[in-house]
């Protein structure tokens, strides 16, 4: 009996575009939406398709990165507000939409580092009243009939200056050491300024003479000195540098990635020195490790903050025994910080200074340094 008589075949059921392409968004309504606004008469049969997996992929990442927002907010629903900070948290998210204005987003927090008040003796004072008001010099008529008048000169006024330089120099203050630069024999070699005023500086020189509140160490979960800071911190510090990070290892029984754990410095300029257990990098999971690494420079951020820490030395983190390529590692320790300063409504940390010593490095630092949005 042929097809055609008889029984009628059964017809194949009807795939839409969409399923062939195994996206979610509407392939023929993109193709309609095109030839309605394009001036082309003819459309290729593969452009809606594309269309449509670009804005599903666009889509399904801004959606993740708002879910993070809200997460870490502790909501359950995604608002206009925490797209604006997954947009604005994404390099390349950022730049795509970098002219849109999201209704309802808000802005992001700005504030001029002039305005936030700072502490002094455990009062909140606004920064102008932290330093006395200088005298109005005199004018040099009067300097010249004073000093006719007078016999003889006045030597005992000179004592208060000199007491006031030997009492200046006294004493490693924490806010002190943003305000003096990383130290001698270490240049400067780029400078950002984010929005709320912390600088992040690429310097090269010796990482012990860093003049700091605190060095970073990228360690493992033994704490163990074989990376290239902490032989460099190890060779400095001598016994006692040992014994503290033996006693730390006691401590901390379970140190886990990314966590952080701060001891006392020995022999180096910088007063304190913040132990993270560096994540070892891994090709097959190249984002989770990208994710352990940027967890761990928060940490170390947090604890810093903790810690009323304004300025830090960091040497290049993940390089070496921990594998990371040195784009890569780089790219996700600046990414991390940025977020940090953009998340954070108020922080301690002022100036953090990215140690470097060869050419390579510096290089990589500079270029990505320069792309961050202040």
């Amino acid at each position: 009996m042929s097809a055609r008589g008889g029984k009628a075949a059964k017809r194949a059921k009807a795939v839409s575009r969409s399923a062939k392409a195994g996206l979610q968004f509407p392939v023929s309504r993109v193709h309609r939406y095109l030839r309605q606004v394009t001036h082309h008469y003819r459309i290729a049969s593969g452009a809606p398709v594309y269309q449509a997996a670009v804005m599903e992929y666009l889509t399904a990442e801004i959606l993740e990165l708002a879910g993070n927002a809200a997460r870490d907010n502790k909501k359950s629903r995604i608002i206009p507000r925490h797209i604006l900070l997954a947009v604005a948290n994404d390099e390349e998210l950022h730049r795509l939409l970098k002219g849109v204005t999201i209704a309802s987003g808000g802005v992001l927090p700005n504030i001029h580092p002039e305005l936030l008040k700072k502490r002094k003796g455990g009062k909140l004072v606004a920064p102008e009243d932290l330093h006395p008001k200088k005298p109005k010099p005199s004018s040099p008529k009067k300097d010249a009939a004073v000093a006719s008048t007078s016999k003889k000169p006045a030597p005992a006024k000179k004592a208060p200056a000199a007491k006031a330089s030997a009492t200046k120099g006294k004493g490693k203050g924490r806010g002190k050491a943003a305000d003096k630069g990383p130290g001698d024999g270490i240049s400067i070699l780029s400078e950002k300024t984010l929005f709320l005023g912390q600088r992040l500086s690429v310097v090269q020189g010796e990482l012990v003479a860093v003049e700091a509140n605190a060095v970073v160490h990228p360690t493992d979960g033994k704490f163990q000195m074989k990376g290239e800071v902490g032989k460099i911190l190890s060779k400095a510090g001598d016994e006692e540098f040992k014994k503290e990070m033996k006693k730390l290892a006691e401590e901390n029984a379970n140190f886990e990635v990314t966590q952080t754990a701060m001891c006392a410095s020995h022999n180096i300029k910088a007063s304190n020195i913040i132990n993270v257990n560096c994540p070892v990098y891994d090709s097959q999971s190249e984002e989770e490790s990208s994710e352990s690494l940027t967890k761990a420079i928060k940490n170390v951020l947090t604890m810093a903050d903790e810690n009323n820490l304004k300025t830090i030395a960091l040497p290049p983190i993940g390089l070496g025994d921990f594998k990371f390529p040195k784009q890569h590692a780089a790219q996700a320790t600046l990414k991390a910080i940025n977020n940090y300063f953009v998340s954070a409504m108020a922080t301690s940390i002022k100036q953090i200074y990215f140690v470097l010593q060869d050419m390579e490095n510096i290089g990589i630092y500079t270029l990505e340094l320069a792309k961050l949005d202040s």
